[in-house]
């Protein structure tokens, strides 16, 4: 990461605490490593963007429904998922600072340094190899790797390194009053299995027929070696996915749709497409047939926000294997090369999944901006502003009376109440009308009203767009429906 993106993040970051968005958590007992707190604006943002996705999901889709699995499940499903013996990353150890890192970060963050020195075709090579030995859990190789690009610890500055393992990632538990008669259960290390073992449910009781999708956000664990990049990697984080079941032999058509559907609701936020890039794998899980990476040019470099992959029928399969109770879904379709009905199998599937807080991250990294304005007089000023779309903004409509006096104040309140069903407003009335206003920008409200002594005349009031800083002068009982105007 260069230093001028460097200090953007750091600036970002400070501007989260600052003005509400996330805050370390617990942070009066010095905080916790990876774990952060949503505040007032953040919890508000995080929802919104949630509610955006489940309604492309769910309400724009009549053969995608939603559910809401528990966080804890029965102990074999993460053996049959393959969590239990192959849920893991390989790690290394600096002997002399004791430090531990994730072989993958280190090479990447190597990479990245040879392409701020315009060393792209060197940058290239060194990803391409490391994903070919991850590929084939080289481990040898990569310590290699390591050794050949001379890639040091941060805190020694030394490669005197340990040999590489692996790290299983799932945090564990026990259920059960007596200790002595406890079960060991896991906190889900991903929401997709709750909606696999549910695949039977749900489609009986939505009568769901092929191809069709099952939504559902959720908290996830996982017990990162190294959590790192503020909430961009978290050991307790929460996603948004989606599992499609379709046909088989048709899992590649609706893995191209997906791979472009979801691009298309990034962009829909109006978010440059320059922002973004595909990342086809190179390592498949065993039971993938292909996938991909949705990435986001953050300031710390393209990094994964989304992910789409085709998996096979290896999850209902497994699931079957294990519980012995049948999967199987009976497609009385007829297939038009054999002039009979397809009968049973079982479904293949496409997934998609949003890391929820990271795509919270990149639309504060995407709004965030230092601005310089030139007065009229030519002097200049400076404010702080989140270009958050309108759409997920936390608030949609801050309502300023000029003054505390002179009934300014209860006219305010009227447009208030009129507003506040339909979307969510803010209502203040201290400190000077510019000071208000720069608050607002920064916590990315789109759309100021002024009360003033004319409003109470004519009732109309000044409306100031965040982005323009334009002001102009619009009805009263104008204002609901130009802001829902924009958020619908």
């Amino acid at each position: 990461m260069s230093t001028q993106s460097e200090n953007v993040f750091q600036a970002i970051i400070s501007h989260a605490k600052e003005y509400g968005f996330v805050f370390p958590s617990s942070e009066i007992y010095d905080g916790l490593s990876a774990v952060y707190d949503y505040g007032p604006y953040g919890s508000e943002l995080k929802k919104n963007i949630r509610d955006y996705w489940w309604k492309s999901m769910t309400q724009m889709h009549e053969n995608i429904v939603g559910i809401d699995a528990a966080i804890f499940m029965h102990p074999t499903t993460w053996k049959a998922s393959g969590h239990v013996d192959n849920f893991s990353d390989p790690m290394i150890d600096n002997k002399d600072s004791k430090k531990r890192y994730r072989v993958d970060h280190l090479i990447e963050a190597h990479a990245e340094k040879l392409a701020h020195e315009g060393k792209k075709e060197e940058e290239f090579a060194l990803l391409k190899t490391m994903d070919e030995l991850l590929a084939k859990e080289d481990f040898a190789g990569l310590k290699q790797l390591l050794d050949d690009n001379k890639i040091v610890c941060s805190v020694s500055g030394t490669s005197n390194w340990t040999e590489i393992r692996q790290f299983n990632l799932m945090f564990d538990t026990q259920l059960g009053s007596v200790a002595e008669d406890a079960n060991t259960i896991y906190l889900r290390p991903e929401t997709a299995q709750g909606i696999f073992v549910n695949f039977l449910n749900v489609q009986k009781t939505a009568r769901m027929k092929i191809p069709f999708g099952i939504a559902q956000t959720g908290k996830a664990f996982r017990n990162e070696i190294v959590a790192r990049q503020f909430i961009f990697r978290m050991r307790e984080f929460e996603q948004m996915e989606m599992q499609f079941f379709v046909r088989p032999g048709t899992e590649s058509f609706w893995y191209k749709y997906w791979k472009e559907a979801r691009l298309q609701w990034h962009l829909s936020l109006g978010i440059s497409l320059d922002k973004y890039r595909y990342h086809d794998h190179v390592k498949l899980a065993h039971y993938a047939k292909e996938a991909c990476d949705i990435e986001f040019e953050f300031p710390f470099g393209f990094k994964e926000v989304e992910g789409i992959h085709s998996r096979s029928d290896f999850d209902l399969t497994q699931h079957q294997l294990y519980s012995k109770k049948k999967m199987q879904y009976f497609d009385n379709d007829i297939d038009e090369a054999t002039g009979k009905a397809y009968g049973n199998y079982i479904p293949y599937v496409v997934e998609t999944s949003v890391g929820l807080d990271r795509m919270f991250l990149l639309i504060l990294s995407n709004s965030y901006e230092e601005e310089t304005i030139t007065k009229e007089d030519g002097s200049t000023d400076s404010r702080v502003v989140l270009h958050i779309p309108t759409k997920i903004a936390p608030n949609k409509l801050a309502i300023l009376p000029l003054t505390k006096k002179d009934g300014l104040p209860e006219l305010a309140r009227e447009l208030m109440d009129e507003c506040k069903p339909y979307f969510k407003c803010f209502f203040e009335e201290k400190d000077a009308i510019g000071k208000r206003y720069r608050r607002q920008d920064a916590i990315g409200t789109p759309f100021c009203v002024t009360i003033d002594h004319q409003s109470l005349e004519d009732k109309t009031v000044t409306i100031r767009y965040r982005d323009s800083m334009l002001q102009e002068r619009i009805a009263m009982d104008k204002v609901k429906d130009l802001v829902l105007s924009e958020i619908l």
